[in-house]
């Protein structure tokens, strides 16, 4: 009989401490609760940003996001500048990289005599074309079948 009342007794104090919610459960409730406040004033904020949402807002607050929005652009078109000019800076040095190896190749290629005759042959100098140094072509041959005719057929 003991053990009944016991256990009924005990079956009361953790039905009364369920009803009651936990202290966990409560700072996670409003923990959500600030986040989720949190949230939607980041939304809004954003919104603003983006000139969605304005109506509402007094002149005071009209002009500090002006404001906001000011300091932000000047901050992307310095980063854009900044970053321009590394890279102007980058293709620079890649140009008088490049220089310097073509200066020490045509070095190279003027030590070695037999290639230089070679070359002077078979790569045409500054202003010439490759077809001013063409040999002359073969001589034609009748004994062909095939054929090229340009220009547009007659009806």
């Amino acid at each position: 009989m003991r053990q009944v009342i016991e256990r009924h007794s005990l079956h009361n104090e953790n039905k009364q401490a369920a009803d009651q919610p936990s202290l966990e459960l409560q700072l996670e409730s409003s923990t959500y609760a600030m986040l989720s406040k949190e949230l939607s004033e980041r939304t809004n904020e954003v919104r603003r940003l983006k000139g969605e949402h304005l109506q509402g807002l007094s002149l005071e607050e009209l002009k500090q996001l002006e404001k906001s929005l000011e300091v932000g652009l000047l901050r992307v078109v310095e980063t854009k500048g900044e970053k321009a000019e590394r890279e102007i800076n980058a293709l620079r040095q890649k140009g008088a990289e490049l220089m310097e190896e073509n200066e020490r190749l045509r070095m190279q290629l003027e030590s070695m005599p037999e290639v230089e005759t070679v070359a002077a042959s078979s790569v045409p100098e500054q202003g010439q074309s490759s077809e001013s140094m063409a040999a002359d072509p073969p001589p034609y041959d009748d004994s062909s079948d095939t054929s090229l005719k340009l220009g547009l057929p007659y009806p």
